[in-house]
């Protein structure tokens, strides 16, 4: 009896975003989620009275030419070369609490049925020439 396998590369995101559920649930267990990092910069002012600012965090998801396959008809897909994931750009409202210090850093994570998760570490950077 032949064997048929079903090759989807993007399908280790989704196995690795259920361990990471389970993981979550145990203390001292690492989750494997992508880290963005980025630099947040205030004016005085701002930090001073609180702002809600958007960002754009990139999450990767399935690649929506192959579906998560990685080829088309045998061929590597053209948008992802081949990987099946695909880089999205969600853009999320952060809450700056007012009084905030420079170099404090806002920790959360961005999760999306369409994509992986990401852990998020902003930075605040208070800035004197920001107006």
């Amino acid at each position: 009896m032949d064997e048929i396998a079903i090759d989807f590369p993007s399908a280790g995101r989704v196995v690795e975003r259920m361990l990471d559920s389970v993981r979550d649930a145990f203390p001292g267990e690492s989750p494997s989620h992508d880290l963005f990092e980025a630099e947040l910069p205030l004016s005085p002012r701002e930090a001073f009275a609180g702002r809600v600012l958007p960002l754009s965090v990139p999450i990767r998801g399935a690649c929506a030419g192959c579906g998560g396959r990685g080829e088309s008809w045998a061929e590597p897909c053209a948008r992802c070369a081949g990987s099946g994931e695909q880089l999205f750009h969600h853009t999320v409202d952060v809450a700056v609490p007012p009084r905030v210090t420079d170099g404090a850093t806002l920790r959360f994570r961005v999760t999306s049925r369409q994509t992986g998760s990401v852990r998020v570490n902003l930075r605040i950077a208070i800035q004197e020439s920001l107006v």
